[in-house]
C-alpha cells in the first residue's frame, strides 16, 4: 500500500457522478462536464457533512438550456455525489446509501451570454430537517439511548444512515422543552460518561458528528484511545520511509495553549461548589488534572506541565474557575407515583462526577494542533486516529523524528479538494497531551 500511495502524488481523483434532481422529481442534470472544483468537509465539531461544488454552465445542460434556471435550482434539490481516489477509496452519497446530499445555498459567481459559473453549497438531509422539528417529549434512561432516539426516531431526525454510538454508563432524565434535535444532542454530549472508555469522576464528554460512513457519538477518551488508521510522515526525503502509509506534502504545528484562556476555562484545576436545598448540604471540591491524569486516556505521554511556581497550597485554594451547582434531586424520577416518591432525593444529574470533568476534558483535548496536506486519500474520516512523525529540529539536519510533537493525533477537520488537475486532502489534527509514545508501525503505545 505504501508504494502505491507515494507514487500517485496529488494526481486528480475521479468524480464519477454529481447529479442534481429538481424538487418536483421530474428533471435531473449531471454536472460532471462542467466541474471546476469540489470541496468535501467533515468535522467532529459539526453535526453534519458539507460540500461545495463549483461548476461552469454553457447553457446546453438540460434541453440546451441553463441548469440553474431550467431545473430550476432554488434550494433543497437532491444531489447524488460519488468520487474515488487513486487507491480506489470511494465516497458516495446517493439514494442507494440513504445519504443523498441537498442544496443548501446557490451562489452565482459570474455570468455572461455564453456561460455562467455557479457554486452550490450541499449539506445532509438532517441539517435541513433539524430546523423543522421541535422536541417536547420526556426522555428517561441512558444518555446514549436518548441520542439514538433523537437521531433515528421518525418523530425526530429519522435518519436511515448508520449510527455508531458509544454507550454511556449514566442516566439522565429530561424534557425536550421545545428545542431542536441537534441542540439537545450537543447539550447531552456534555453530560455523558462512557461505560467503556471513561472513569466516573475523572472524565466525561462526547462529540456527535457525521462522516460519509454515518453519524458517530464518541467519547473524548474513546477517540483518543482508538488504534491509528494511517501513519503519516513529513520530511525532506523523496521516498516514503518504510512502515509509513503517506508522505505529507505540507505540515504546520501550533501549540494551542493560551495559559490565561486555559485557566479561565478551568482546563487544569476547577472549584465546584455544591448545594443541596433539601438538607442544606454544602460542599467545595477542587478537582485538578494532576490527580486524575492516571485515569485518563492520553494521546501522548502526559498533559501539559505548568510551572509549579503558580500552584497555590492549602485546602481548596488550587483552582482557576468556580462553578456553582444546586444538586439536581427529585427532577423527573422514573416509575409510578410511589416509585417517584422513593426516588425524590436521588440525583438526576451528578454534577460532582460529570460537569467540571467534562469541561476540563474538552479544554484539554485542544492542546496541540497539527495541520497536514496529503495527496487525496478518501479512506480518512473525521474522528479517525493517525500517527504523525515530523523531523526533529537539529543542527545536523538529520531526519530523526520529533519526540515531542510526533505521535497519535485525532482528525478534527478534514477537507478533500478536487479539481480536474489535482486532488488534496487537508487534515486538522488535535490531541490533549505532549510527547511521542508508541511508533508508526505498531498500535502498542508502550513501545
Amino acid at each position: 500500500m505504501s508504494e502505491s500511495i507515494v507514487s500517485r502524488q496529488a494526481t486528480p481523483a475521479s468524480i464519477e457522478n454529481i447529479a442534481v434532481t429538481s424538487n418536483d422529481g421530474v428533471k435531473s442534470a449531471n454536472l460532471l462536464a462542467g466541474i471546476v472544483n469540489l470541496s468535501y468537509y467533515e468535522s467532529i465539531l459539526h453535526d453534519n457533512v458539507t460540500a461545495t461544488v463549483t461548476y461552469a454552465d454553457t447553457g446546453n445542460s438540460v434541453n440546451d438550456k441553463n441548469v440553474l434556471e431550467t431545473l430550476p435550482i432554488v434550494g433543497t434539490e437532491k444531489v447524488s455525489l460519488k468520487f474515488k481516489d487513486n487507491n480506489d477509496n470511494i465516497i458516495e452519497f446517493s439514494d442507494t446509501n440513504n445519504n443523498s446530499l441537498y442544496v443548501n445555498k446557490v451562489t452565482p459567481i459570474s455570468e455572461d451570454t455564453r456561460k455562467s459559473m455557479v457554486k452550490l453549497d450541499l449539506t445532509s438531509k438532517e441539517f435541513i430537517m433539524n430546523d423543522k422539528i421541535r422536541v417536547f417529549e420526556r426522555f428517561d434512561g441512558k444518555v446514549s439511548n436518548s441520542i439514538r432516539k433523537l437521531l433515528t426516531d421518525s418523530n425526530y431526525l429519522g435518519t436511515q444512515k448508520n449510527v455508531d454510538i458509544e454507550e454511556t454508563s449514566n442516566n439522565f432524565n429530561f424534557v425536550g422543552d421545545n428545542k431542536k434535535p441537534f441542540y439537545l444532542i450537543n447539550w447531552l454530549s456534555k453530560k455523558g460518561i462512557s461505560s467503556e472508555n471513561q472513569t466516573k469522576g475523572a472524565s466525561a464528554g462526547y462529540f456527535l458528528f457525521e462522516t460519509a460512513e454515518g453519524f458517530k457519538f464518541k467519547s473524548i477518551d474513546g477517540l483518543l484511545g482508538q488504534e491509528k488508521k494511517k501513519s503519516i510522515i513529513f520530511n525532506q526525503t523523496k521516498d516514503l520511509p518504510a512502515g509509513y502509509d503517506i508522505k505529507a506534502l505540507e505540515y504546520s504545528h501550533d501549540n494551542k495553549i493560551n495559559v490565561q484562556e486555559k485557566l479561565k476555562m478551568g482546563s487544569y484545576s476547577t472549584r465546584t461548589i455544591l448545594f443541596d436545598p433539601f438538607t442544606l448540604y454544602y460542599e467545595v471540591l477542587t478537582p485538578n488534572s494532576t490527580e486524575k491524569e492516571q485515569s485518563l486516556t492520553l494521546a501522548g505521554k502526559s498533559l501539559p506541565k505548568l510551572n509549579p511556581e503558580f500552584n497555590r497550597d492549602g485546602n481548596n485554594k488550587e483552582f482557576s474557575r468556580t462553578s456553582y451547582f444546586v444538586l439536581d434531586k427529585g427532577t423527573l424520577p422514573t416509575g409510578n407515583t410511589q416509585q417517584q416518591i422513593q426516588k425524590s432525593r436521588d440525583e438526576n444529574f451528578e454534577y460532582k462526577n460529570i460537569a467540571n470533568q467534562a469541561n476540563m476534558r474538552y479544554n484539554q483535548f485542544f492542546s496541540s494542533q497539527a495541520t497536514v496536506t496529503l495527496p487525496g486519500d478518501f479512506s480518512l474520516h473525521a474522528g479517525d486516529a493517525v500517527f504523525l512523525d515530523v523531523p526533529e529540529l537539529n543542527t545536523e539536519g538529520s531526519d530523526e523524528v520529533s519526540k515531542e510533537t510526533g505521535g497519535l493525533y485525532i482528525i478534527i477537520d478534514l477537507c478533500h479538494y478536487i479539481t480536474p488537475k489535482e486532488t488534496y486532502t487537508k487534515l486538522n489534527l488535535m490531541r490533549d497531551s505532549f510527547g511521542r509514545i508508541g511508533n508508526h508501525t505498531s498500535n502498542n503505545r508502550k513501545l
